[in-house]
């Protein structure tokens, strides 16, 4: 593919895109529009949006598949890997940094009390993505009753996040295919030059032969680690179960960083006992003020599971290597799935069948991410939450006795700056800190 742009120039691109990318994945999506659509003009207002479409399909960090899939429009292979490597390496520095002085000097009350104001305004910031996401994804009645159906089945019947997807997409298809006006696709916004024209073949062309040899070698990456784990420490190692449960992660979570975040709030907290429910909202305001992908939140919850459950090493040693082995297993599959399915996307660009699926996908994330800031909102505002069954039905009964209503107010007036005011994130979790600050302090 000829379009002039050099590897030296795309890699000091793409290091800026992960410095600059903060605030979550549609944040980090809109500095990569700015940037690679508006600014360089590297590929079209079409063809990003295909790319964000798939990415949205894939399990995992949409942001991080979208910027290795430029990577990989421009160079190839080696491009994505550098667009993927850059886009991580900030966040993945800047949130290790951070959960070790959580852990040493989480127990100061300074520390405490910024951290107390700093998950009040999450809990905003989550809702804020709830409309955000919403307002793109739904277009028509039949999104909104897909996403109230997705909410209903996650919140209530605790339906998984594959099965949500596959309903979806199963659905989007069928009416893509019977009733085509159902869910209509964007109007293209095509027209603008690019370097990448839309006519541009890709660098690979779709074959049997190299998607098994793509699937082959990174599975290979990200396996083999895993096994060197067992070996050395033994499968009852908390190495071990971070590394299979992360990578189950990155094969079932589909939506991005808040619908991960759902799945790994319930598992981590709840069966694992890796970190507690607030523990959690605190390492996503980190993940909230640091560059690069939410979704690096999952380094923090793998830092505290191993420091706590260290077996024969030091803690401290035992948190940096269940980073390092969280981190590893999150973010190699987002290269198998775009060097192996990136190709087969390509091709398939203008398929009324496979932007009807996508649309119907992306409405019921809309709800897994309402029921991720419910979850949030019930723990984050109640001291005490009991969690009553009746038959197949589950029910969240806070305690009202208990509401927390400094928590109230930060995570309100959080809102509204947002919202109303559109104020910026990184501001908002400031001064939601220092607010949190002065209350605890007083």
């Amino acid at each position: 593919m000829t379009h002039g742009i050099s590897r030296r120039e795309a890699t000091k691109t793409f290091a800026r895109i992960g410095l600059e990318s903060f605030g979550g994945p549609a944040g980090q999506i809109a500095v990569m529009h700015r940037v690679l659509v508006e600014e360089k003009k590297w590929v079209s207002e079409e063809r990003f949006l295909h790319a964000l479409n798939y990415c949205m399909l894939l399990p995992g960090p949409e942001a991080t598949q979208l910027v290795t899939y430029v990577g990989w429009l421009l160079h190839g292979t080696a491009g994505g890997l550098v667009a993927g490597i850059l886009f991580v390496v900030p966040g993945f520095v800047s949130l290790l940094a951070l959960s070790l002085v959580y852990v040493a000097w989480n127990s100061v009350p300074a520390v405490a009390a910024l951290f107390f104001g700093l998950k009040a305004a999450v809990l905003a910031v989550v809702v804020e993505a709830v409309i955000r996401i919403g307002r793109r994804a739904l277009r028509t009645r039949w999104h909104v009753a897909i996403a109230a159906a997705a909410f209903v089945a996650i919140f209530f019947f605790a339906v998984p996040f594959p099965a949500l997807v596959a309903g979806a997409g199963a659905l989007g298809l069928l009416a893509g295919r019977l009733w085509p006006a159902v869910f209509v696709p964007a109007a293209s916004t095509a027209g603008a030059r690019s370097a990448i024209s839309d006519d541009a073949p890709p660098h690979e062309r779709p074959g049997a032969a190299r998607t098994i040899r793509t699937a082959l070698t990174w599975l290979a990456v990200w396996w083999i680690p895993v096994g060197a784990l067992v070996l050395v420490f033994g499968r009852a190692s908390v190495f071990v179960d971070e590394a299979l449960f992360f990578s189950k992660t990155s094969c079932v979570t589909f939506g991005g960083a808040y619908s991960v975040l759902a799945y790994v709030a319930q598992r981590a907290v709840a069966d694992f006992h890796w970190l507690s429910p607030g523990e959690m909202l605190d390492g996503l305001g980190m993940a909230e003020t640091t560059p690069g992908p939410l979704i690096q939140v999952l380094q923090f919850v793998g830092f505290l599971g191993a420091h706590r459950n260290p077996g024969d090493m030091n803690p401290w040693a035992a948190g940096v290597l269940g980073s390092v082995v969280t981190t590893w297993v999150t973010y190699v599959p987002c290269f198998l799935w775009i060097f192996v399915g990136a190709p087969y996307i390509e091709a398939l660009r203008g398929s009324r069948l496979l932007n009807s699926a996508l649309s119907a996908i992306t409405a019921a994330v809309v709800g897994v991410v309402l029921n991720l800031a419910v979850w949030f909102g019930v723990h984050t505002m109640f001291a005490v939450v009991e969690i009553r069954h009746d038959g197949p039905l589950r029910f969240y009964v806070p305690d009202f006795t208990t509401v927390s209503w400094p928590t109230v107010a930060i995570a309100v007036a959080s809102a509204v700056a947002i919202l109303r005011f559109k104020v910026g994130m990184l501001w908002v979790l400031a001064g939601a800190a220092a607010v949190g600050l002065l209350i605890r302090l007083a």
